[in-house]
């Protein structure tokens, strides 16, 4: 999500389809930041106890007086240790030795290396899926032969998880419960409350108070006012361009944004999301929106047993209606996906084996980024939330590292936790084990939607990105040849 509206997209195609439409040459670029009013504030780190010094003060080190005890104290500190010399050398690297030969720290959590002032996730945090989830920092558990995770220079963000998206198991976390801005990816939960409830050939002409109380600057698809359009039209906007305007008028659809509101945080509960609370159904940055990586990759994993959700989330363009010409007919235009381990861009390509699923931007969220990428059987779920390195796509680049690792890696870990299922699939409150039983038959289910085949089916994202770079390769050459020949 983000602001301003979108520009007419450059090599419309669907499903690997060049568009009849003459095609811009160009590249897309992200989906603006949106600026709201509300601006969050940076937590600052905990204390120890309610009203503790910081740490500065309570070792004695801060001001005038703490800073000649710190002399002091590290005088003495130094001509102890020149006493003790070689002693304390060989102290100190035996020590290091035995830590890094244990088993018990092969593969268990550690923590980043971050900048003092960015903020610090929360020392308590909710266990659901596993206690590991709930603890600060990485979380990761190697087996013999597997490859070494991506260290903090390479994932920068603040939250992230990857998982097994069909049989629910975590291959490592980092804080994946850390309660944080959402951005449109947020519009997942919204599609998975609200698209099964309307036909896709379903019409609706939109009216003016359709697209009311959109935050300035939303990210727009460009539906218009007294035209109409059909649901699937609708769903290529929310999903396609992270369109408020699309999402607005499928709510207004659905009685109402308060309405759709109170039914995505019921549904969010029924998904055991508890990280998450709904303020608005399109990600838009309001007081209070939270939620986290690992209710993220629950609405993904709840949504792609929809084979409508799979569709929509794995196309990588299509076209849209656009006005009336003054023959009374619509024209169309292109859209092409936000994702851009779907669609790719200038600086970075498509993911292979990409399905969707859906990304987001905002000033409070940063960027945030939920994928689903297939390599033969095997189907990996990431969700990244807010790196701190502030590089083009870099959302992406983690995700992409997080994916590459969990491919190599998925036979050579020991899952860390896992994704429950919904409340009337598993225990009610899905605060259970790492190891907990296998509940009804949740897992079952998820693998038969994620095996499935067919139009629309998780796994044709595959041939639609595939398509579509072929075709935009074989338009790049004849612009190419046709420069050259002028």
């Amino acid at each position: 999500m983000g602001s301003g509206s979108i520009r007419p997209s450059g090599g419309a195609l669907f499903r690997g389809v060049l568009s009849a439409t003459g095609a811009k040459r160009g590249t897309f670029s992200d989906v603006p930041t949106t600026f709201s009013a509300f601006t969050a504030s940076v937590p600052a780190r905990p204390s120890t106890s309610p009203g503790a010094p910081d740490a500065l003060d309570a070792s004695g080190t801060s001001g005038p007086a703490g800073a000649a005890g710190a002399s002091r104290a590290a005088g003495a500190a130094g001509r102890a240790a020149v006493r003790r010399g070689r002693s304390l050398r060989a102290a100190a690297a035996l020590a290091v030795s035995g830590l890094l030969a244990s088993p018990l720290l092969a593969g268990t959590a550690y923590a980043d290396q971050k900048d003092p002032k960015a903020p610090a996730p929360p020392a308590k945090m909710s266990r659901i899926g596993g206690d590991r989830l709930g603890t600060p920092g990485v979380q990761v558990q190697l087996k013999p032969g597997a490859p070494k995770l991506p260290g903090p220079d390479a994932l920068t963000a603040r939250s992230w998880i990857i998982s097994d998206a069909a049989s629910g198991k975590v291959l490592a976390a980092k804080n994946p419960h850390w309660q944080l801005a959402p951005a449109s990816t947020l519009k997942m939960l919204f599609a998975d409350t609200v698209l099964p409830k309307f036909p896709k050939n379903q019409k609706h002409t939109v009216k003016p108070a359709d697209l009311a109380g959109m935050g300035v600057g939303s990210s727009l698809v460009g539906i218009k006012e007294n035209l109409t359009y059909t649901v699937h039209d609708l769903w290529l906007g929310v999903f396609l361009r992270s369109g408020n305007d699309a999402v607005h008028t499928l709510s207004a659809m659905n009685g109402g944004t308060k309405a759709t509101v109170t039914q995505m945080q019921r549904h969010a509960k029924e998904l055991n999301a508890n990280d998450t609370h709904v303020v608005t159904p399109d990600g838009y940055d309001a007081p209070g929106q939270v939620s986290s990586a690992y209710d993220l990759s629950l609405f993904a994993r709840a949504g792609l047993r929809n084979a409508d959700f799979r569709e929509y989330c794995s196309t990588a363009s299509a076209q849209f209606p656009g006005d009336k010409g003054k023959d009374g007919k619509r024209a169309t235009f292109g859209i092409q996906n936000t994702n851009r381990l779907l669609s790719g861009d200038y600086d970075i390509k498509p993911y292979p084996g990409i399905a969707g699923v859906k990304n987001g931007s905002t000033t409070n969220a940063g960027s945030t980024f939920t994928g689903m990428a297939q390599r033969g059987d095997r189907k990996l779920l990431v969700t990244v939330m807010h790196p701190e390195k502030a590089v083009h796509n870099e959302a992406y680049r983690e995700a992409a590292k997080l994916l590459d690792w969990g491919f190599a890696a998925a036979d050579k870990v020991e899952p860390v936790g896992r994704l429950v299922g919904p409340r009337s699939e598993d225990d009610g409150t899905g605060a259970v084990s790492a190891q907990g039983k296998r509940h009804k038959g949740g897992q079952g289910s998820t693998q038969a939607a994620l095996d499935s085949t067919g139009s629309g089916g998780t796994w044709t994202a595959v041939g639609i990105t595939g398509g579509a770079v072929v075709v935009l390769g074989a338009v790049a050459l004849v612009v190419r040849r046709r420069r050259a020949a002028k």
